[in-house]
């Protein structure tokens, strides 16, 4: 099944996901930004609006205990199953009859 979300959907999914991780290991924004080496201001910054430096990011990953997850991404090939938009767009206009052909 093919999943569709935006960036800015995923943007605010990870805003979420850092704030809980954070609360849950007891960190207070200052205080992960101070072990971090990421400013206060940047990590208010994130959880506000989920704007943040891919540097600060990972910084911020390494104190929540979650670095290692970043490992995934882009890593997996494409099954044989799974199909780019322009495969599925490809196969939609091919299948597509025509008015007037069998």
């Amino acid at each position: 099944m093919l999943a569709i979300t935006t960036a800015s959907k995923q943007e605010q999914k990870l805003k979420q996901n850092f704030i809980q991780r954070r609360l849950a290991l007891g960190y207070t924004q200052a205080s992960l930004g101070e072990r971090s080496g990421v400013s206060h201001a940047s990590v208010k910054r994130f959880e506000s609006s989920g704007k943040i430096s891919l540097t600060s990011f990972l910084k911020l990953a390494m104190v929540l205990e979650c670095l290692s997850d970043f490992d995934k991404i882009g890593s997996d090939t494409i099954s044989s199953q799974e199909m780019s938009i322009k495969d599925l767009q490809a196969q939609l206009t091919k299948n597509t009859r025509k008015r007037g052909y069998k």
